[in-house]
């Protein structure tokens, strides 16, 4: 691995999120609650791959983000999803809102009712403690939200944009990538985000924006021996 971004679970786990990481060895995930999350060392190291079916347990379901190694015998990749990673350039504009309020665990309710209603990606309980999460209220009722999922320490993906299907149109998702986005880059970091490939219109806001697209990958469910 060149880049942390090239396989940025496995470089959030033995990072900023190694306190969250079940696992020691060369494999290693997020608890279930707060992300579905797992990634090796080395997808070329077989050995890898046994210490993650070892903590996983047999004829488990796994989700790989950026799978890019044929997974050793025994383990079986059951779905793919293609996807994409963009990372923000000096033509992306960060910024503060007053529309824009935290988000924590007095919200944990409201958050996931959202997720419900719009289906951003995997996002659970306790998915609120990989970083800041921001949204918009109106007359109290959550319209809209983002945050920060895979942190890398030189890096933190935006993830869980979400609006409200009454609210769409209004530019909130822009305002909310732009708020968490700015919080990035106060800790010198740098923002990047994961969309489906067939996402075309989030794909094309995020270019508008200023992000560019770095990569592709693969998003995978691999089945443990």
């Amino acid at each position: 691995m060149t880049n942390p971004l090239d396989n940025p679970v496995w470089s959030a786990l033995t990072g900023v999120h190694a306190h969250l990481a079940e696992g020691s060895g060369d494999g290693r995930r997020y608890p279930a609650d707060v992300s579905p999350f797992c990634a090796v060392a080395d997808q070329r190291d077989p050995r890898a791959w046994a210490d993650l079916a070892d903590l996983a347990g047999p004829g488990t379901e796994l989700l790989v983000p950026a799978l890019e190694q044929v997974p050793p015998a025994g383990f079986t990749v059951t779905a793919g999803l293609p996807g994409v990673q963009l990372t923000a350039t000096d033509a992306f504009a960060s910024g503060a809102s007053d529309l824009v309020v935290p988000l924590g665990e007095d919200d944990v309710e409201d958050m996931l009712d959202l997720v419900a209603r719009t289906q951003p990606g995997p996002f659970g309980r306790r998915t609120r403690l990989l970083g800041t999460y921001l949204g918009v209220r109106e007359g109290g009722r959550l319209l809209a939200m983002a945050g920060e999922r895979l942190r890398l320490g030189t890096a933190t993906e935006i993830s869980a944009v979400c609006t409200d299907p009454s609210a769409r149109g209004r530019g909130l998702a822009t305002t909310l990538v732009r708020a968490v986005a700015q919080g990035i880059r106060d800790r010198g970091e740098l923002p990047f985000l994961h969309a489906a490939a067939h996402n075309e219109n989030a794909i094309r806001l995020y270019l508008s924006l200023g992000f560019s697209l770095r990569r592709t990958v693969e998003f995978a469910r691999v089945r443990t021996p």
